[in-house]
């Protein structure tokens, strides 16, 4: 379950740009930090490659999966080299529909009310709030009021390590991490850098 990854430190690395020679070694800089969820969206350089090295190379109590993913067709590909998470900009039905037929887990964007119901109906794990800069924290305290209690709610887009006691504060229950975590261009000792950075933050805002 979705939620047992996130229990230790719910923050989802989303390595969008992530070559295959380098999937080894940023993963590992990741887990090292405390991640336990990696995603690699599907518009970066041979993404199943990177998701299949990261599947077998990565500790059993690391989900690994895709972003970015558009097409139901997309779903059995992740799955077929090792991926188990399906993360997606918006809220296709068709998309979660395939992604449980197929056991794996589901992470859909939403940026309304409406799109966060049907989610979360068609099966959907967790809600991707998308983009956060564009729905603030009052925003999610409000949609909070309505959703059901378990759901699971993951703002992505634009977060940093002092930007996400406000969304915790409204409800929230984890982060999708871009380019203030990852960017291609960023020597493996960054990402373990930030990537450590993150999770102090995250425990700090536990012990609070």
């Amino acid at each position: 379950m979705l939620r047992d990854y996130l229990a230790e430190l719910p923050l989802i690395a989303i390595l969008r740009g992530l070559k295959p020679e380098n999937a080894e070694a940023v993963g590992h800089a990741l887990v090292e930090a405390g991640f336990r969820i990696i995603e690699v969206p599907l518009n970066s350089p041979e993404p199943f490659r990177s998701i299949e090295i990261l599947a077998k190379t990565m500790p059993r109590n690391v989900l690994v999966g895709a972003g970015t993913v558009l097409d139901p067709q997309q779903v059995n590909g992740i799955r077929d080299v090792g991926g188990k998470l399906i993360v997606m900009p918006h809220a296709d039905l068709e998309v979660i529909k395939r992604a449980k037929e197929q056991d794996l887990i589901c992470t859909p964007g939403v940026a309304t009310p409406t799109e966060a119901f049907a989610a979360l109906n068609a099966g959907a794990d967790a809600i991707k709030i998308f983009p956060a800069e564009a729905i603030p924290p009052a925003v999610v305290k409000a949609w909070r009021a309505v959703l059901p209690k378990d759901a699971l709610v993951v703002p992505v887009g634009g977060i940093k390590p002092d930007t996400m006691k406000p969304y915790v504060d409204a409800g929230a229950n984890g982060f999708g991490l871009g380019s203030a975590l990852f960017t291609p261009a960023m020597a493996v000792e960054e990402i373990g850098r930030k990537a450590r950075d993150f999770a102090a933050a995250w425990q700090a805002l536990s012990a609070a």
